[in-house]
């Protein structure tokens, strides 16, 4: 009998010194789910209010309002459509280009069905945020032209046929882009590479805004854009460091690297900037920010601090390059460098993850099966010309079927008066 407590005792003894014993039926994990909502909660905050400031300040005053409405109206949107269908269509089963139909209506998503250690409504809502503010980022291709009723259709179906079997391509179970070693970390693909260039091809087909180049058409309150700039640099810890999907070191070092690296790409851009044009400007600092956020993105569950500093600046002065330069070279009328931002500095940071993910340099090492720079920097490369291919091609189909259904661009009249007036009846500023 005193053996039988004995061992009782040293049982307890043990359980109570042991927590991950005394879990080991239990696997939901209260630090992670807290932490999870948070980031959740961060990620939202990226698009309203932040993206929306953002973009908004960059626009003239009388299509400032519009702007807005246009990204609240997505997260809405999204969020019913991600609920009923979306979420199935990236993360509802197993299959290499598609998750299926088997969690449409959420069907089986309940207070008990866990992903991983989190609920599985935190996980269904954290991607929920991830799939609102991708088509949000295309909005400032087409700002100040584009119909309400037109974008609207546009991003419903471009979210179904688009993003969600991409997000299933790269994250889903089976997804044929995460077999081939591609490492993504929180969406430098899936969401930047992926908006930017579905912004692109929306700012082809639609057409220039009337008087570009020749009409000036400067940003009307850089205010909102450097605050908004600054809600996003907030917001992307949930962002990156999220994207572990717990509290843990690894969720540390995406907080870390994702700092460094939007703050190399800021300096970056500025002293670029300084250079090619005699002063800085609060919106090239601003815009070489979001720049890093977006190049440090994929790599930032892969990558130390020193990649990150090289990923910085790369992408500040590569995407200073592309939004400013090369959209003067071309002559397209990406209105907010939706291309020149999140395409282009999508496309820097998903190669340098590659790169920087080798140990060699600091980093975390590189995807199952490859052992080395170039198959790493191969397999990235693999994951940005298959989405660069099938986004250009299927948002050009979206967009010509919607513009001969509806019409995609206001009239010139509309245009002219402001879309604020023009399509929601409204004012951003009243100064009578």
């Amino acid at each position: 009998m005193h053996s039988l407590k004995r061992n009782t005792r040293l049982l307890a003894t043990v359980l109570a010194l042991s927590p991950s014993l005394a879990m080991a039926e239990d696997t939901l994990s209260a630090g992670d789910t807290a932490w999870m909502l948070t980031a959740t909660a961060l990620v939202l905050f990226m698009t309203i209010p932040g993206l929306s400031l953002f973009y908004a300040g960059m626009v003239r005053a009388k299509n400032g309002l519009s702007v807005m409405m246009q990204c609240f109206a997505i997260t809405s949107l999204m969020t019913v459509l991600w609920a009923l269908v979306g979420y199935s269509i990236a993360f509802g089963g197993e299959g290499a280009y598609w998750g299926g139909l088997s969690k449409a209506f959420l069907a089986g998503v309940g207070v008990d069905s866990l992903s991983g250690t989190i609920p599985e409504t935190v996980f269904m809502v954290f991607q929920m945020t991830f799939a609102i503010i991708t088509p949000a980022l295309i909005v400032g291709a087409f700002a100040e032209r584009m119909k309400f009723s037109a974008m609207l259709v546009f991003m419903a179906i471009w979210l179904l046929v688009v993003y969600a079997p991409i997000a299933h391509w790269v994250w889903g179970d089976g997804g044929w882009l995460g077999g081939k070693g591609i490492l993504d970390f929180a969406g430098g693909t899936v969401v930047h590479i992926n908006a930017g260039i579905a912004g692109l091809m929306a700012a082809l087909v639609i057409g220039k805004r009337k008087g570009y180049p020749t009409t000036p058409m400067m940003p009307h309150n850089l205010m909102f854009t450097v605050v908004g700039a600054g809600m996003l640099w907030v917001g992307w810890f949930g962002f990156n460091a999220g994207s572990e999907l717990a509290a843990d070191g690894t969720a540390g070092m995406a907080m870390a690297v994702t700092q460094i690296a939007t703050a190399t790409a800021a300096l970056a851009w500025m002293f670029a900037e300084w250079i090619a044009h005699g002063k800085p400007s609060a919106l090239g600092i601003a815009s070489g920010a979001v720049a890093g956020l977006v190049a440090i993105t994929p790599a930032s569950g892969s990558v130390g601090p020193m990649g990150a500093m090289a990923i910085g600046a790369a992408s500040g002065v590569g995407c200073f390059l592309g939004a400013v330069k090369l959209k003067k070279a071309l002559g397209y009328d990406d209105s907010l460098d939706a291309f020149g931002v999140h395409g282009v500095g999508g496309i820097i940071g998903a190669i340098l993850t590659g790169v920087f993910c080798a140990p060699s340099l600091g980093g975390a090492g590189f995807a199952d099966g490859i052992d080395s720079i170039g198959a790493q920097v191969a397999a990235q490369a693999t994951g940005v010309v298959a989405t660069l291919i099938y986004t250009s091609v299927v948002t050009f189909v979206i967009l010509k079927v919607v513009d001969m259904v509806i019409g995609l661009r206001v009239s010139e009249e509309e245009e002219t008066e402001g879309l604020d007036i023009s399509l929601h009846d409204e004012r951003a500023y009243i100064l009578d």
